[in-house]
């Protein structure tokens, strides 16, 4: 009598079932880890970024920046002003959950921004970063007392509860001005440019975002409604009306945002 070697086609196909039992099972935790990996990663590279903004301010009295928007002049943007700073600790720019750009089809929260620094004749480092996912809250820069809106920005590293006020950030652009009257995107794929909150409040790692603050040490998630609660500039009503402190009503946020923590 003939020995049988190998499967039979029934059993071929119960073999091919259960591995695909199993990966149906594994994906889910698999993706999870991953995630949390991702998240792991953002932390630490902001926490070396805490590091880089503290020498840089540091070395210029405990100043910021001046920002982009002094003369719309880029070279007093971060990538350009810190280049000597991060030149030689690698794709710091990179959220390692964000390392595609926009254009190439990612979701928009997971897009890097691309910032075209050839198009400005005045940056002297050339070699600056001109994409990334990581962006700067620009009402923290070093900007001369006058009237109108100068009043609102944080000029300074040293400040009364300073692990309120943000730095540097999960961002879909290089930089933004939030105000306390910005509303969340009622769809999340489509911000409304009219909001600058929308360029943080971005479901990047599970609800949260990571976030560094003036301080230059403390680094923590922070919760995408949280974002409203927080000091993004001098005069910014921290119980405006998407906090629980202004009244707002679970049902008053995008569908998107619904099952996320309130603050």
């Amino acid at each position: 009598m003939c020995k049988r070697n190998g499967f039979t086609l029934i059993e071929l196909l119960v073999v091919v079932a259960i591995i695909a039992l199993l990966l149906s099972i594994l994906m889910p935790a698999l993706q999870r880890v991953r995630k949390h990996a991702q998240a792991v990663g953002c932390m630490s590279i902001l926490k070396q970024w805490g590091l880089i903004w503290y020498m840089y301010t540091e070395d210029n009295d405990g100043k910021f920046n001046t920002g982009g928007s002094v003369a719309s002049d880029a070279a007093n943007d971060w990538p350009v002003v810190l280049w000597d700073y991060y030149m030689k600790r690698g794709s710091l720019t990179l959220c390692p959950s964000a390392t595609k750009e926009h254009f190439e089809g990612v979701r928009f929260a997971f897009g890097a921004w691309s910032w075209d620094k050839s198009g400005w004749t005045n940056i002297k480092q050339k070699q600056a970063a001109d994409y990334g996912s990581y962006g700067q809250n620009e009402w923290i820069c070093y900007r001369e007392p006058s009237a109108g809106t100068e009043s609102r920005y944080w000029r300074t590293r040293h400040q009364k509860n300073s692990d309120k006020i943000p730095l540097f950030f999960d961002c879909a652009w290089l930089d933004l001005y939030p105000n306390d009257t910005d509303s969340p995107a009622q769809i999340e794929e489509i911000p409304s440019t009219a909001s600058e909150m929308n360029l943080v409040c971005i479901n990047r790692h599970s609800g949260y975002v990571n976030c560094l603050f003036i301080d230059c040490s403390t680094v923590r998630k922070v919760g995408l409604k949280e974002l409203w609660t927080l000091k993004w500039h001098r005069t910014f009503d921290t119980a405006n009306d998407w906090t629980r402190a202004g009244g707002v009503q679970p049902h008053d946020w995008p569908e998107w945002m619904r099952s996320f923590k309130d603050y």
